[in-house]
């Protein structure tokens, strides 16, 4: 069984600017997490929460200034691309933004190829690309597109299989469908759900909104500046929220129901 990805005591600081013998400004404040396969957890807060920042450290992008982040009873910090590579094929990452992280120059077939190469995945690279894109419900006759002649729907699910591609334990997914409809929406997470209950995969999703964490996250961990001030079943957090924050964020995400949906995007 693969072990849990755990942060332990994350604390991050970003030097002060403008004055010598200030302090370092926290962004934050030993948050503690802890990720296990077939199951997913929802990390959520406002912008300038420290969402970003905790998410770099999982993915070994910047040192914590204190805590460590471990998995399969390994300490993980950036280091070279070659140490790093056993990492890389267990945790992948989803952003938010698959049309700016989608090199516009590559075809399908190519964005895929490209971590199976850098990660030296061993095995039928064709029938890697093949399987992942089928995972996701990609036809096979987009593999010669760039990302420019696709929809939003088809770049996020691209984005999604190359992140699948090399058979990670873990997802990563920041604000998988905060560009997307309210249908489209539904067909992502119904996605991601599936890897999660019927592949055993863990993930953590990272949004703002605890509407989204209530469509597949059995638990939530809410953030408000740098420090994790609440962390239980979503369902307890979203029925009673007990932070300040929570509370905040259960209104804006009734509020943005009431809205209904943002403008629509081509599947």
């Amino acid at each position: 069984m693969t072990a849990a990805l755990t942060a332990h005591g994350i604390s991050f600081a970003h030097p002060s600017r403008g004055f010598r013998h200030r302090q370092p400004t926290e962004t934050l404040a030993n948050v503690s997490l802890s990720l296990t396969p077939g199951t997913s957890t929802a990390l959520v807060g406002s912008s300038g929460s420290g969402k970003s920042t905790l998410v770099r450290i999982l993915l070994a992008l910047a040192n914590p200034s204190a805590g460590t982040v471990m998995l399969d009873g390994r300490t993980v910090s950036p280091g070279p691309a070659r140490a790093l590579r056993w990492y890389r094929r267990a945790v992948q990452y989803i952003p938010q933004n698959p049309a700016g992280s989608l090199d516009p120059r590559m075809t399908v077939s190519q964005l895929l190829m490209e971590p199976l190469r850098q990660l030296r995945v061993e095995g039928n690279h064709r029938s890697l690309i093949g399987e992942a894109l089928d995972r996701v419900e990609v036809p096979a006759t987009l593999m010669g597109r760039r990302p420019g002649e696709l929809s939003g729907g088809q770049n996020q699910r691209v984005a999604i299989a190359r992140a699948l591609v090399v058979s990670p334990s873990y997802l990563l997914a920041d604000e998988p469908v905060s560009g997307l409809d309210l249908p489209l929406r539904d067909t992502v997470l119904s996605l991601l759900d599936g890897l999660v209950r019927e592949e055993g995969l863990g993930m953590l999703l990272v949004t703002h909104d605890l509407a989204t964490a209530a469509r597949i996250c059995g638990t939530t961990a809410v953030l408000a500046k740098g420090s994790i001030v609440e962390h239980g079943p979503t369902d307890q957090v979203l029925e009673n929220p007990a932070s300040p924050a929570a509370v905040e964020l259960v209104k804006a995400s009734a509020g943005l129901q009431l809205q209904g949906t943002v403008p629509a995007v081509a599947l």
